[in-house]
């Protein structure tokens, strides 16, 4: 049962020895907490306008030290020592470990990290997610998933839950291009078109959580934008960061944004790691998105009194939507998250326009980084950032590239002025 934590009140494992840390539960945002024994992905409770409230994990006391990283083991598992719950058995295909290429970058100067995270199986990030949330979620006896993606998301779920012995169903909008789900297919997931808008797909799938799945067993909506075992995975790339500059923080990490689960995933794999002493201060945290849908951006913005000049859209993705498609979240499930986690850095946002996008795609390309436009955005946000004087070519940055331009040849092509 949930239990709750108001102000100072003591809960049960406070009558453990002091040197045991308090189990991690989940906790939503009124502050009641679950315990971490039977699958769930929202809270019980639903926000004031009746839809679902999303979940995040209670704080660890502290994160791991560079003496509890497994050297042994070559993929994000390297740092199961900070996750919620011992996983005896992963589903792993060597995610994580990808390269830190040092480039000079711009006529700043200075140079950039740039993380190339289609070194991943499914080629991009989010199975950094996927493996960790899968594995867990099996561990919890869930046998059939359910993901509402129409890119990333949905791939690099099918992939990971047929590589964990796992049903899956992803659930996709109808004008969803096919060339997007045959990987879907190819993993063996039951791959469903939904008519309407992306919100539509996302109301669908939060509907069929609990149906009878393909061979019996009920399904779980483990989405890559709601369950809070997501951003277990993405916090590795604040570890592997941290372990790629040599045991310290970056002064600066530049990330593409949809959803916020890189943002939080960094907050929380970044904050770890200070409660442990592995590092000394954050990194500041600074989110990208395009200008046409950016809605944690211009929330972040409007919050703190700042203003970057740029007109905001009356609709996003309106009259034309974004060449940054993987970033067109309207309505990030945990804007109000990622908004808190880039205060805490002291970062900050940038609303890239779609020029910009497209000129950054083919500037990376002619380095020897091949990205598609949804994290070339990132790089555009580096020069605006430098710009303004609000990082310096002298400081360790890192811009965090999230998917391969081979997924977006049409968009790449697009930029181009090329006919397929």
């Amino acid at each position: 049962p949930p239990s709750r934590r108001p102000g100072l009140l003591c809960p049960a494992w406070c009558t453990r020895s002091p040197m045991t840390p308090p189990p991690v539960s989940y906790v939503d945002r009124l502050g009641t907490t679950y315990p971490l024994n039977s699958p769930r992905w929202c809270a019980d409770a639903a926000e004031a306008d009746g839809s679902p409230m999303p979940l995040m994990l209670t704080d660890r006391t502290g994160g791991i030290t560079r003496s509890q990283i497994d050297a042994s083991v070559r993929s994000l598992w390297r740092y199961s020592a900070s996750f919620p719950l011992e996983c005896a058995s992963p589903i792993s295909l060597g995610e994580g470990c990808t390269p830190l290429v040092r480039r000079p970058f711009g006529s700043g100067g200075g140079e950039v990290h740039f993380k190339c995270e289609w070194f991943n199986p499914t080629c991009s990030f989010k199975d950094r997610g996927a493996s960790v949330m899968l594995s867990l979620l099996r561990q919890q006896g869930v046998t059939h998933v359910l993901e509402d993606s129409s890119g990333n998301g949905g791939a690099a779920v099918a992939c990971y839950a047929t590589a964990g012995g796992l049903g899956a169903t992803i659930m996709a909008p109808s004008s969803t291009s096919p060339a997007k789900t045959v990987a879907m297919r190819a993993y063996g997931a039951e791959v469903e078109l939904i008519p309407g808008s992306r919100q539509a797909t996302a109301d669908a799938a939060v509907a069929a959580h609990g149906r009878e799945g393909r061979g019996g067993g009920s399904v779980f909506y483990a989405s890559h934008a709601w369950h809070p075992f997501f951003l277990q995975g993405t916090k590795t790339l604040a570890y592997e960061l941290w372990e790629d500059l040599g045991f310290r923080a970056p002064d600066n990490v530049i990330i593409p944004t949809g959803g916020g689960s890189n943002v939080m995933g960094c907050d929380i794999g970044f904050g770890e790691l200070l409660a442990a002493g592995e590092i000394s201060r954050r990194p500041r945290l600074f989110c990208a998105q395009p200008l046409a849908c950016s809605p944690i951006c211009t929330a972040f913005l409007e919050e703190s009194g700042r203003s970057d000049g740029k007109p905001t859209p009356e609709e996003w993705n309106a009259p034309v939507a974004t060449i940054a498609e993987g970033a067109s979240i309207a309505r990030p499930v945990r804007l109000r998250e990622t908004c808190d986690a880039l205060r805490r850095s002291g970062g900050g946002a940038v609303r890239v326009a779609e020029g910009a996008i497209k000129a950054a795609t083919l500037e990376l390309a002619r380095s020897g980084l091949y990205v598609e436009p949804t994290c070339a955005q990132a790089a555009a946000a580096y020069h605006e950032l430098l710009a303004s004087g609000a990082i310096q070519p002298a400081e360790v940055t890192v811009v965090v590239l999230t998917g391969t331009g081979v997924k977006a040849t049409p968009r790449v092509a697009e930029i181009l002025g090329v006919e397929l």
